[in-house]
């Protein structure tokens, strides 16, 4: 098995949203914003080349979007997932399994694409099977008012359509070495998975605990549907995490790519932080 970080761009967020009640003059000092309280995230996924598949998790903002939805979120860096995919000799069309962690624009907007003029909607990874859980997709498809401007059906529906969407109704290894977790706190249905690589595992993060600066326990977005869920959820698997010696992948924390976690004075705390290339020069 071998595994790619997949750069797809930036993207600008309220600080406020993004630490809920946690005060600016706490979380500015360790995730800085801008004079307009914006904060830079990454969009971050994970490639998985594993014998005869192609394995992504997540694919990003993509490209179809038009300047007036754009415009609030100041897309930003100058990696793109095509480019990404080129630079470890991939094309979309190598994809053979595509999954989404949950269906917010920001994680699966790449999924589809414009054909050539632009009259229709696309698959972006023809070959690939889309997998997410049940309760994510029925609660994108018939969306809460708090939460549907984050799901944008031209990102939903055409995968539907297509034939090649799989939807998990269960926790389980969906794929060799690859087994998935559900959490509720952010988004109903919120599919995390957890990688059996060389006998560590990783754990690619989403939006669970979307950066290092957000692993104190009550440092939860504003954006999540149920943050006292995403509390418990949180609390659980840092123990968990702590336990099984957990390496975590982040998909928007634009410092840091991994960590691993310890046990300190004020509960569990980053242990070492780090690129994923260097996995094994740092244990």
């Amino acid at each position: 098995m071998k595994l790619y970080p997949i750069e797809t761009g930036n993207l600008k967020l309220d600080g406020g949203a993004m630490f809920g009640v946690v005060p600016k003059v706490m979380w500015n000092k360790v995730y800085p914003a801008d004079e307009n309280n914006l904060a830079n995230w990454s969009m971050r996924c994970l490639l998985i080349e594993d014998e005869d598949r192609l394995i992504l998790i997540d694919n990003g903002i993509g490209d179809k979007q038009d300047e007036k939805f754009l415009r609030h979120y100041y897309l930003n860096g100058d990696d793109t997932l095509e480019k990404s995919l080129a630079k470890h000799g991939f094309t979309p069309d190598d994809i053979t399994d595509m999954i989404l962690t949950h269906l917010h624009f920001d994680h699966c907007g790449g999924s589809i694409k414009y054909n050539e003029d632009k009259t229709a909607y696309e698959l972006a990874f023809k070959n690939a099977t889309y997998w997410t859980s049940r309760q994510q997709y029925d609660w994108a498809v018939e969306p809460n008012r708090r939460e549907s401007a984050s799901f944008l059906k031209e990102n939903i529906i055409p995968i539907e359509e297509s034939g090649h969407l799989k939807l998990i109704e269960e926790e389980k290894e969906i794929l060799p070495n690859i087994k998935i977790k559900f959490y509720d706190g952010h988004t109903d249905g919120q599919v995390i998975p957890f990688i059996n690589y060389n006998g560590k595992t990783i754990v690619y993060m989403a939006d669970l605990l979307p950066s290092v600066a957000h692993i104190p326990i009550p440092w939860i977005m504003a954006y999540d549907t149920r943050p006292l869920i995403s509390l418990e959820e949180k609390k659980a698997f840092l123990r968990e995490a702590v336990e099984n010696d957990y390496i975590l992948f982040f998909e928007h924390d634009i410092y840091n790519e991994c960590c691993t976690l310890e046990t300190g004075e004020k509960g569990v705390q980053k242990a070492k932080t780090f690129k994923l290339n260097d996995l094994f020069s740092v244990h």
